[in-house]
């Protein structure tokens, strides 16, 4: 018994409830009001830049899932998804792009911001970058021949 109350010791001081439901990230976003209607997806559609047939699509997909009703076969009990209070759309804002390093923030050590920029770290990881490659090609290689079909002695 003194294990358990260890272990339930350890545990209190995690601070387990902090991530209850999940994480969190402070990124900035653009999203699509909560609810799902035909002007979500028209936002959706104009966001994506879709062509005019695809809007359309799924438009009519909208409508029919609209007629639909929620099987209750599985007899799984959980409560009523509430469809319109969920965001249907987000997506990070575009990052500003960088044109020097003086536009870096002045708080990264500038070590770390040449590091960052060099054209001999690039070059290294294109060579590891290749060095992978290679090495999946051979397996690729490897399997083409371990596995045959149909096995040689079903061949004519």
């Amino acid at each position: 018994m003194p294990a358990v109350q260890e272990t339930v010791e350890r545990v209190k001081r995690i601070d387990v409830d902090q991530y209850r439901y999940g994480f969190e990230t402070l990124i900035e976003s653009d999203k699509a009001p909560k609810g799902l209607s035909e002007d979500t997806v028209r936002f959706i559609s104009a966001k994506k830049n879709e062509p005019a047939w695809m809007l359309e699509w799924r438009l009519e997909a909208y409508r029919r899932w609209l007629t639909m009703t929620e099987p209750t076969w599985a007899r799984v009990n959980y409560p009523r998804i509430d469809y319109q209070d969920l965001y249907y759309y987000s997506a990070p804002k575009p990052k500003k792009q960088i044109g020097s390093l003086d536009e870096i923030d002045p708080e990264i050590p500038q070590d770390l911001r040449e590091a960052r920029h060099s054209p001999a770290r690039s070059r290294g990881a294109g060579r590891r970058r290749e060095a992978g490659r290679r090495a999946q090609d051979r397996g690729r290689r490897r399997v083409r021949l371990r596995f045959r079909w149909p096995p040689r002695s079903r061949r004519n």
